[in-house]
């Protein structure tokens, strides 16, 4: 029965999802440990070290679904060892092969390479997702590119942006963040196959051909020396995780922001017959952002547990590893969850121009004090400009009346420009920036990359 909300009948769609939890069920486990061993039966076969017919027997018969995977769980209750793997093996192979089943190998080196074999298979899978992302906010870049809306610093009005840039914004960042996931490959999916401490001393003539065998077959990495108890590469794939989940946080947190009743400038996908509260009809609840807000901060506080994990003793410590076993699959499974709502979220969101346009006057013209100050600056000089508007915009904003109203009996100001020159400096329209142009160079860096992804079948 299920126990967690990751399986959970009834809030299992909020933390995780079907191709997740396939990903790191129990018979995909049982498959990678087997796959495992049944590559490095192949790799001795080739040089000589098993029988041939036995490594046959052991690739034909390793197969998740012919084991017996309850007993495997009931055999964990007195060992963590790859032993109960082994004794339920055994009893589907034929002709004595199991004898030749983990030759020279330590159970380290079969969980540890099938946990990165899980890991692969779910990168792949936020990998895909995170392109997704990017291509979703390169089209919001593109389509609003010059649509002005206010940017803010501090919470509070600052100059005109575009929505366009913005979402370029959101964009670079996670260009990064897929460039960090893709670059780790090479030093996180790295097979194991080192033997009891890592010296191969079970395979002094073959293991070091047996474990370039083994590998090319399994398709990962050799190792240059055993990274029995050296947890970087865990740490590093969840903190690329982390780091991705703050990416990810950060632009959900601001479309729950801007969704504000008072701002409504963006809001998340709505649909007729989602509903907001139960004794509230007219609310239309950001829920979905902050379910998302709530996965990420998970998966960001999952990193640090599997960071502190790394500290382990001599050349094996079981009490690390079992971290990362819990750890990881639990970070994959809500970011998995994050993203599939994340996609749905960038791609249907609802932009109200409109809105956005009505907020850049709420203050009346002081969100171009910098234009006003910079045009006075190059006649009086820049302090000089800024004392001027500053105490302009303090009596516009404290008397709440409009800026152009203050600076029209300003006479610094009123010798220097007209009435006509005044206006156009208090047009957020005018005062964009090279915005736009931001916007078009971020998506012509990232658009290739963003093709890469593909919409998974429903």
């Amino acid at each position: 029965m299920p126990s967690t909300v990751v399986d959970s009948q009834i809030h299992g769609c909020m933390f995780s999802t079907d191709e997740m939890r396939e990903i790191f069920s129990d018979k995909s486990w049982v498959q990678k440990w087997l796959d495992t061993e049944a590559a490095l039966a192949e790799a001795q076969a080739e040089l000589g070290v098993i029988p041939r017919e036995k490594a046959d027997v052991i690739r034909k018969y390793a197969r998740a679904e012919l084991l017996d995977i309850p007993s495997i769980g009931e055999f964990y209750r007195s060992s963590i060892t790859i032993v109960p793997l082994l004794k339920a093996f055994k009893t589907v192979l034929p002709d004595r092969a199991g004898e030749f089943v983990h030759w020279g190998a330590t159970s380290q080196d079969i969980v540890d390479t099938g946990l990165v074999l899980l890991e692969r298979d779910a990168c792949r899978v936020i990998l895909r997702d995170m392109k997704l992302c990017l291509r979703y906010c390169l089209d919001l870049a593109r389509k609003y590119r010059s649509t002005p809306m206010a940017g803010r610093t501090h919470v509070v009005h600052a100059i005109p942006i575009t929505f366009g840039y913005k979402a370029a914004v959101w964009a670079d960042e996670l260009g990064r963040d897929i460039e960090r996931l893709e670059g780790m490959a090479g030093r996180v999916f790295v097979g194991e196959m080192a033997g009891a401490v890592g010296t191969l001393a079970s395979q002094p003539e073959h293991g070091l051909e047996t474990q370039k065998r083994m590998f090319r077959i399994l398709g990962l990495g050799v190792p240059t020396i055993a990274w029995h108890v050296a947890r970087d590469s865990q740490a590093e794939f969840t903190s690329n995780l982390a780091l991705c989940a703050g990416t990810l946080g950060r632009i959900n947190h601001e479309i729950l922001s801007l969704q504000r009743t008072e701002i409504l400038e963006l809001e998340e996908p709505f649909f007729m017959g989602k509903i907001g509260s139960s004794t509230m009809p007219h609310k239309r609840n950001p829920a979905v952002l902050e379910n998302v807000l709530a996965l990420l901060r998970s998966v960001r506080s999952i990193a640090p547990a599997v960071t502190e994990s790394m500290v382990s003793e001599n050349e094996r410590d079981w009490g690390c590893f079992l971290t990362e076993w819990e750890a990881i699959p639990r970070a994959c499974h809500l970011m998995g969850a994050a993203l599939a709502k994340t996609k749905n979220i960038l791609k249907n969101l609802i932009v109200y121009p409109k809105h956005m346009e009505r907020n850049l006057f709420a203050q009346k013209g002081l969100m171009m004090s910098e234009c006003v100050m910079m045009h006075l600056a190059g006649r009086l000089g820049r302090m000089t400009a800024h004392g001027i508007v500053y105490k302009a915009c303090m009596e516009a904003y404290e008397k709440e009346i409009p800026l152009k109203d203050v600076l029209m009996r300003t006479p610094e100001v009123t010798a220097a420009f007209t009435e006509e020159e005044i206006d156009t400096m208090l047009d957020p329209h005018s005062y964009l920036g090279l915005a736009p142009q931001f916007a078009d160079r971020v998506v012509e860096k990232w658009s290739a990359k963003a093709a890469e992804a593909e919409e998974p079948a429903s």
